[in-house]
């Protein structure tokens, strides 16, 4: 059961980032007013977009999910930090929910917490 819940969601979360990302690597104009209207500069919204498609490729490959997940968290908090500081606090729904799915994904892929260095 915990392998195929897995599955659905780095499944959902692929297909999310890869929407996304493609929406930004093709200037979408949408996507250009937002990173306009939070002052980012556009070359920002590409490199977004590329990690959110390497991201979401990612996560679809179990040896590399966990930094396709992290890749993904880092994203989402970037956006949240931008429309919290941009008073677009009602814009927060999407993000939070594909924060929580990138978490999901990442600990369901084997995050374990804080990794200690082993004796030699």
């Amino acid at each position: 059961m915990k392998a195929a819940v897995t599955w659905i969601f780095s499944v959902l979360l692929a297909l999310a980032f890869l929407g996304a990302g493609l929406a930004k690597l093709t200037a979408q104009p949408m996507m250009v007013g937002e990173f306009q209207t939070f002052g980012y500069p556009l070359w920002f919204m590409y490199v977004t977009g590329l990690i959110e498609i390497a991201g979401a490729i990612f996560v679809l490959a179990p040896r590399f999910a966990r930094i396709g997940a992290g890749l993904l968290v880092c994203v989402m908090i970037g956006a949240l930090i931008s429309h919290l500081s941009h008073g677009q606090a009602a814009m927060i729904g999407v993000p939070v929910i594909l924060l929580l799915l990138a978490l999901a994904v990442g600990t369901l892929r084997g995050w374990t917490g804080v990794r200690t260095a082993q004796p030699a």
